[in-house]
């Protein structure tokens, strides 16, 4: 285990010492709101606290059987090369889990989000990868037991989308899907190639945790435009004949947001304003994480809709994810939603880089 990840749990254990102390003190029980605040930090600090204990005693049982490996009795050797090996592996699983509790955790991991995706360089052929995109994310929603809501789209004229936004709701969506932002690159020959040529396409992919009111940045009234218009959906009753679907503009930074799924205008304002508030949000946390990146090697999870991050290439079935130099040939399950390997991959990476900067 590194000098700086043992410190840092040594220094865990004196914190959790120093807070049954405090709790125990007639002074703080006196005092609701700190006593409320030091019982929530302590039951986070426990698990992390008990998992290093077993760990030390782990450590303790090896240097023990490292010892009974110099015996002159050959069978107490073999009985100690066994433990060792045993306690070995022991111990490399118990430092793997210290180390996932010591990665601070991301307060918005449990949102829902918004998913947007758009066709960039490449004309009708990235607005079919766009429909690619748009249809993998769902189906590893599906997966995972998470719904799927279709907020606003603009479908390309051969298929696909201009531009998708998605609502993606369910248990951890933001913790799994947060790496997923950047421009996403796809080298395949088209259906109308007649020569056989590849084309490259690239389509923008973000994704914004959806916050509530007190989460979010504070929106001064007189800092949006709201608009109302005619939904554009795909026919009936309720199509062309109420100004239903809404547009709102963020006027200090030229934010358009708009909603046209839901029949009520009420409904969809609600749905924009939520969707603002989360661009927003995205805005200022892409600010921290760049200043944060510049010292740092990975970038992942800065959200720069300009930075290459993956690409899909379709003759080869080959999967390359740029920032961690993942290289994967089963590009048909993965764009048919088995994304777990990539995701997976992406989260040990980043688990490392916060390790790494622990002091």
């Amino acid at each position: 285990m590194k000098d700086a990840i043992r410190r840092r749990l040594e220094r865990t254990t004196d914190r959790r010492a120093e807070i049954e102390r405090m709790l125990a003190d007639p002074a703080t029980l006196s005092r609701p709101e700190r006593f409320r605040d030091l019982s929530v930090e302590f039951s986070r600090i426990e698990p992390v606290v008990q998992a290093f204990g077993r760990f030390r005693e782990r450590e303790r049982q090896l240097k023990a059987a490292e010892a009974m490996a110099g015996d002159t009795d050959p069978a107490v050797r073999e009985m100690a090369r066994q433990e060792i090996a045993e306690l070995e592996a022991a111990t490399a699983s118990d430092e793997t889990d210290l180390q996932q509790m010591l990665v601070p955790p991301d307060p918005l991991d449990d949102h829902d989000v918004f998913l947007e995706i758009r066709a960039a360089a490449g004309g009708d052929e990235a607005a079919i990868f766009a429909g690619d995109l748009f249809r993998m994310y769902s189906r590893h929603a599906e997966r995972r037991g998470w719904s799927v809501e279709l907020l606003s789209e603009s479908r390309g004229e051969h298929g696909g989308y201009r531009e998708v936004i998605s609502r993606v709701a369910g248990r951890g969506v933001y913790a799994r899907l947060k790496f997923e932002s950047g421009t996403h690159r796809v080298q395949r020959v088209p259906a109308t190639e007649s020569q056989g040529r590849i084309h490259t396409s690239t389509c923008t992919v973000a994704v914004l945790p959806e916050v509530g009111e007190v989460e979010s940045v504070e929106i001064n009234p007189a800092d949006l435009r709201v608009d109302t218009y005619r939904s554009s959906g795909a026919g009936g009753q309720h199509v062309n004949k109420t100004d239903s679907a809404v547009r709102i503009t963020h006027l200090p930074t030229g934010l358009v947001v708009e909603c046209q799924d839901e029949r009520s205008q009420h409904k969809n304002r609600s749905r924009a304003m939520a969707l603002l508030r989360s661009r927003l949000l995205a805005a200022e946390r892409e600010q921290a994480a760049a200043e944060k990146a510049r010292t740092r090697r990975l970038q992942v999870g800065t959200g720069d809709r300009s930075e290459r991050i993956r690409t899909y290439n379709f003759p080869q079935g080959r999967l390359t994810d740029h920032r961690i130099d993942l290289t994967l040939f089963r590009l048909n399950d993965i764009i048919n939603g088995d994304l777990d390997e990539v995701i997976d991959s992406l989260l040990r990476e980043h688990q490392a880089e916060e390790l790494a900067g622990l002091e």
